[in-house]
């Protein structure tokens, strides 16, 4: 099996940040040791996919990539000759059911796990690289066939993950709380909550958290534990 190539990242946006910026250095730097010059963009979790695309060409154009949008193109040929992908957040059911309308979910995995192409997710997208769906944020506006996704890696996320306020006068459920209630089904995964800013650097099984800020991991039956930028988390990949 080849080796895995992915930065998934909490979000595109933060605040004081243009458009990706914040992940510059190692978006750029991944696609230029690989010597990729063309990113497949996959805008489906945004229902305006010309829109979006005018939005996401801006950073690549400037950072000197070429960048074009499957909507535009045959969607199976595009991901079978992609070079590199870049899926944009969105709503993430929206998202996974596209993929599988278009019967891309395995053809995107196997480019990805077999022939090692670049796979960068951001929020939505980074959540559809996980085990499954269960730990998005999102509402379930479409239903997708199955919670179960591309599987590039063997655990879940919470992008956009929020640390309870202890100042805040709201009573509901934390995302926390929402996490353990997820583990206490079954089928539940290990889940990393990334916070705004958070990178997941992947090479094969090497997993290091990058970018501005950490994350928290969730284990089953096990208190959270406070991830830091710069630490390793390989061990995750013992599931695999």
């Amino acid at each position: 099996m080849a080796k895995r190539n992915l930065l998934l990242l909490s979000s595109s946006k933060l605040h004081g940040h243009n458009f990706l910026e914040y992940a510059e250095n190692e978006i750029c730097g991944l696609l230029t040791e690989l010597r990729i010059e063309n990113i497949l963009f996959i805008p489906y979790a945004l229902k305006n996919h010309d829109e979006y695309f005018q939005t996401v060409e801006v950073p690549f154009k400037k950072w000197g990539f070429q960048i074009s949008s499957i909507h535009t193109q045959n969607p199976i040929d595009a991901v079978d000759q992609a070079q590199a992908f870049f899926v944009g957040g969105g709503n993430t059911f929206r998202l996974l059911k596209t993929l599988y309308d278009l019967d891309l979910v395995k053809r995107i995995k196997k480019r990805v796990l077999e022939n090692a192409v670049p796979y960068i997710g951001a929020s939505a997208g980074s959540n559809i690289a996980t085990v499954s769906i269960h730990t998005t944020n999102d509402m379930p506006i479409v239903y997708p066939p199955t919670f179960e996704a591309l599987g590039l890696v063997p655990f879940n996320i919470n992008p956009h993950y929020l640390d309870a306020d202890p100042n805040s006068t709201f009573q509901g459920e934390t995302r926390e709380q929402r996490i353990k209630q997820y583990h206490e089904e079954k089928h539940s995964k290990t889940v990393l909550g990334i916070r705004e800013g958070c990178i997941l650097s992947i090479r094969d099984t090497i997993l290091e958290v990058k970018g501005l800020a950490g994350a928290t991991l969730f284990q089953k039956e096990k208190d959270p534990v406070q991830i830091k930028v710069g630490t390793y988390l390989n061990d995750l990949f013992q599931q695999d």
